[in-house]
Formats: C-alpha cells, structure tokens, sequence
C-alpha cells in the first residue's frame, strides 16, 4: 500500500519532466527541419549550376540562375517560422564564357528555428557550393 504522503509525487515529477521533454522533442523535430532545409540549399545550388551551364544561343547570367534558384528554394523549403525564402546566390567565377570553363554557383541561406528561438538559440547561417563545367 502507498502512503498517504507519497500521494501526488508522481504528478509533481512530470510536472518537473515535462518541459525538458518537451525541449528534447522539439530540438529533434528542429534539427530534423534543419538538415532537411540544408540539403534543399544543396539541391538549389545543383540546380542553379545545372541551369548556368547549359549552352544556349545566349549563356544564362546570374539573374537567371538565382531565378531557378529562388524558384527552387520557394518550392520546397520549410519556413514556417520565417515565412520568406530569400537566399543569397553568388557565382564568384561569373558566368560560362568557354565550353569546359567551370561554373561555381553558392547558395547561402539563413534558417530561422519555429520553437528553439523562443528559448535563445539562433539559427545557422546555412552554404551550398556546387562546381560544375560549361557544356
């Protein structure tokens, strides 16, 4: 039999546990929202180099990789804390200008946390480069 002072001691120490689990659950569904976020950066910058190097009658300039890239990135990021998608796309070697020339497209992106920045922490500064040759 229980005694009469233990009674409630249970609820006392869920009380106690659960923001902690609560901090645990979240940080997971966070960083699971964060690498998911990183790779669509990854997949945007693939995209935007592919569409950098194809050879057309005139070579696409970097208006028109960070339209495939800001088009990219509108479609499948998940920003329900920031509600914007506004990645930085840099080509630091320019544009194709010879077939076999490389073409460096980096993506920056920076990731907002929906229920972690109430508690102090920031969200990352994220980057993607991908180099690829001109067709």
């Amino acid at each position: 039999m229980k005694r009469s002072r233990e009674r409630g001691v249970a609820a006392v120490e869920f009380a106690l546990l659960l923001p902690v689990l609560a901090l645990i659950l979240f940080g997971i569904i966070e960083f699971g929202l964060l690498l998911y976020d990183q790779q669509v950066i990854t997949n945007a910058s693939r995209e935007g180099a592919r569409a950098g190097i194809v050879e057309a009658a005139t070579r696409p300039i970097l208006a028109d990789i960070t339209t495939v890239v800001t088009s990219y990135t509108g479609n499948y990021l998940v920003t329900f804390a920031g509600g914007t998608v506004n990645p930085s796309v840099t080509a630091p070697s320019g544009t194709c200008t010879a077939f076999g020339s490389s073409l460096e497209v980096s993506v920056t992106y920076q990731y907002t946390f929906l229920v972690l920045k109430n508690f102090g922490f920031k969200g990352p500064l994220m980057t993607a480069n991908t180099t690829m040759r001109c067709e």
